[in-house]
């Protein structure tokens, strides 16, 4: 017989029920222990029909597909494919993406009151709340971004950057990770745009006991009715200088013999002075940083030195001028926040034509990502936290499994090694304590 492959072997269909995707069974363990079921049936309407899928599965169709990979609406057909899993984790039926996507816009159509993203916001926040009440934390540090997502939309209009998308705002709490608040905005709305409303959505969002007790964010945030905010709270902040006018200005009057390397031969100088704006109930620290560009000829001259100003209210006891840098560029990690959401979750492309349905798809994958976040300060060993969603799924998720019915019981049969299937149970039994009281 002649060979018609590169290797001799043939592929054929089974019935038997195996799966690819056997560690993302107890990622929805921990899903379902936390109580995402039972919250999106809660907080989110009720189908208007008997025919209709309840909330919680389309929420938690969409949540697993994201955690397991998929990227579209489309990929839901996979989870269908995995239809001994799926009936492993209680899910028998897997919803079309058609019909997901028309839950979408129903969810989130302006006209009825977008209920599907208001009882998401709700589902977020208990569910933060039960991953906060763990960590024996009392004050977190908030970083404040906006993100772009490019998307070819019916609806989408142009970012700064020239293209068109949306420009979502987000709220993650430094020590922990976690997506506080998010706000899907228009690709045209600019980053600056409503900073303090942000904040005090995202203030009002805190379990009781605890508190944002920091705050950093970039230029954007460089405004005076959020600093008086800031200072009323009492929070220490740290914001990069809008380099307007007054700020360039106080920077040419400081004295040359302020300017000091922090340490000899870093390529940088440091010195630092007080600052306040117009509007401004106390003035603040501006520290700044100037160096001597490479290649200045290149560019426009507008003096030897290139600068980077921060504002801050931390007293200089507290943190020295180049302390405050070091803690300011520590807002760098929501930017890997920010690539975890849209890389690692999909997040980087949109459904839908319409705007208010990509924003009810943009806040259910928020929710996959904390879950995530949760499932690994909760349920997996220390060693896994600084772990991807992406070698979660490589170290996890992608275990090849087998379903047998055996005396009675249901048996995921894993082709792993002997530690793997320890971890496995451990992370597993941590889970079921978790589902007996997660609200503590």
């Amino acid at each position: 017989m002649i060979q018609q492959t590169v290797f001799p072997f043939k592929i054929e269909m089974t019935k038997e029920r195996l799966t690819a995707h056997g560690g993302l069974a107890l990622m929805a363990e921990f899903n379902h222990g936390i109580g995402l079921r039972e919250l999106t049936d809660r907080y989110l309407p009720s189908p208007g029909s008997h025919r209709g899928f309840e909330p919680s599965v389309m929420v938690d169709s969409m949540v697993l597909m994201l955690q397991g990979g998929g990227r579209s609406l489309e990929d839901l057909r996979e989870l269908k494919n995995e239809e001994g899993l799926m009936k492993l984790m209680g899910r028998d039926e897997i919803p079309e993406p058609d019909t997901v996507g028309d839950w979408l816009r129903r969810m989130g159509d302006p006209k009825t009151g977008q209920p599907g993203l208001s009882g998401l916001d709700q589902v977020r926040d208990k569910i933060n709340e039960r991953i906060l009440k763990r960590d024996g934390k009392k004050q977190y540090t908030l970083d404040a971004d906006a993100t772009e997502i490019i998307g070819e939309k019916a609806e989408a209009l142009f970012t700064y950057n020239g293209n068109k998308g949306y420009m979502p705002m987000l709220g993650f709490l430094y020590e922990v990770s976690v997506c506080l608040y998010d706000e899907f905005r228009e690709g045209n709305v600019p980053p600056a745009y409503g900073q303090k409303g942000f904040y005090l959505e995202c203030k009002r969002r805190m379990p009781a006991g605890k508190r944002i007790g920091y705050y950093r964010s970039d230029s954007a945030s460089y405004q005076a009715n959020l600093f008086n905010q800031l200072e009323e709270d009492g929070v220490k902040y740290a914001i990069t200088a809008d380099q307007d006018k007054a700020v360039k200005l106080v920077i040419v009057l400081i004295a040359e013999g302020d300017w000091k390397e922090p340490v000899s031969g870093c390529g940088y100088e440091i010195a630092e002075t007080v600052h306040c704006m117009n509007e401004t109930e106390k003035a603040f620290r501006l520290v700044v940083k100037r160096w001597v560009p490479k290649q200045g000829e290149l560019f426009e001259k507008g003096g030897p030195y290139s600068y980077h100003a921060v504002a801050t209210n931390w007293l200089g006891e507290e943190k020295k001028t180049q302390e405050v840098f070091d803690w300011h560029n520590q807002r760098g990690q929501a930017e890997n926040f920010n690539k975890e959401v849209k890389i690692g979750f999909g997040m980087e492309r949109m459904p839908c034509g319409q705007t208010y349905a990509n924003a009810v798809f943009f806040r259910t994958g928020i929710l996959a990502y904390n879950l995530f976040i949760g499932f690994k300060r909760l349920s997996c060993p220390e060693s896994w936290m600084r772990h991807t969603i992406a070698t979660f799924r490589w170290k996890m998720v992608q275990v090849a499994g087998r379903i047998v019915k055996h005396a009675g019981k249901t048996v995921l049969k894993l082709m792993t090694d002997l530690e793997k299937l320890e971890l496995f149970i451990g992370i597993r039994h941590k889970s079921f304590e978790l589902s007996l009281c997660p609200d503590g």
